[in-house]
């Protein structure tokens, strides 16, 4: 199988933690840096494995799903449900702009 190279520096942490909404200083970039090339490495290993003889399963457990029928119910008010909200306009939640006009993720 192909190894992928997947370069991890400060930028790509930095970005990430962006993406997240996280502020890490200067040390934890470091450190996360570091820590996330040594888990790529060790789930890399997998790709050593020989699983030719295991045959593809979507789950392990045997478990089905449980279906129940709907049933209406007690729901919040809109005010109650609105409450601890940051910002509300016109009875809804108010949230920053993730995509530009063009469908795309904002960058930046």
């Amino acid at each position: 199988m192909k190894q992928t190279k997947i370069k991890i520096d400060k930028e790509t942490i930095k970005k990430t933690a962006r993406l997240a909404n996280l502020t890490l200083v200067e040390k934890e970039l470091n450190e996360l840096a570091g820590q996330l090339k040594e888990i790529i490495v060790f789930v890399g290993k997998l790709n050593e494995v020989d699983a030719t003889s295991v045959e593809p399963t979507s789950q392990v457990t045997g478990l089905e799903n449980v279906w129940r029928q709907d049933e209406v119910e007690p729901s919040l008010t809109l005010a109650n449900a609105l409450k601890n909200a940051k910002t509300v306009q016109a009875d809804r939640f108010k949230v920053k702009a993730i995509l530009n006009k063009e469908g795309k993720g904002k960058t930046g």
